[in-house]
């Protein structure tokens, strides 16, 4: 028999534990794959100067996903204000594509970055440079060799578009899920939570964000947001 007083509609809290228990399982596979990686490189008897090359590969691996976790757990908790409020979008994409140049070379992606120079978006500049980097980030990692990814900018919305290798229809709508990865991006080192801190961002912001893709007709994620 339940105390007087006490609360007996636990269906939320047992949502919550399932989805925090689901979270750890998953932050705690991600992690144990580039540690166990780093500990085979350890244990090979390769070249030691090689070796410590691959490890410290792996260990900023590691690094950058406990950095997105933090980040995306800060936004979602309310810790880490997403910053509203009108901003030029142009010359903030464009620094954040000059800074992204060298590794689009090695992956062999053209970034190209237009559209109105006086739209307006509303995110201040350091959200929109979030949002930038990983939209640029997921096309460099997954578009493939030899393809062209376009950041345009238009009223009230900011669209991602690539001419890559795409996705399958079933996994378009998994696209923005926490350590989602389609099957042919399995084997990339992504953190996997790229699109769900850009998601995270517009949506807080009060703005929508959609996917649309086939195989091999590239991949576009429109970012809109509420008329001004």
């Amino acid at each position: 028999m339940n105390e007087p007083g006490t609360d007996t509609s636990s269906g939320p809290l047992e949502a919550y534990e399932e989805l925090r228990a689901g979270f750890t399982a998953v932050v705690s596979h991600e992690l144990r794959t580039p540690l166990a990686r780093a500990l085979a490189l350890l244990e090979s008897g390769s070249d030691p100067a090689t070796v410590l090359q691959k490890v410290r590969a792996e260990i900023e691996e590691m690094t950058a996903l406990v950095d997105d976790v933090l980040f995306l757990a800060e936004l979602e908790s309310g810790r880490a204000v997403v910053a509203f409020g009108p901003s030029k979008a142009l010359p903030e994409l464009e620094r954040v594509a000059s800074e992204q140049s060298e590794r689009a070379d090695r992956a062999d992606v053209r970034i190209e970055v237009t559209g109105d120079a006086d739209a307006e978006l509303p995110l201040r500049p350091r959200m929109l440079a979030v949002v930038a980097e990983n939209l640029i980030e997921n096309a460099l990692r997954y578009a493939g060799p030899g393809t062209t990814f376009r950041l345009v900018v238009e009223r009230n919305a900011l669209v991602a578009a690539d001419d890559g290798a795409g996705v399958e229809e079933r996994d378009v709508p998994r696209l923005f899920e926490r350590f989602y990865r389609a099957d042919r991006a399995r084997a990339s080192r992504g953190t996997g939570l790229g699109l769900a801190i850009v998601k995270h961002i517009v949506t807080s912001a009060g703005g929508s964000v959609e996917a649309s893709s086939s195989p091999g007709g590239g991949l576009e994620i429109r970012c809109a947001f509420p008329a001004a």
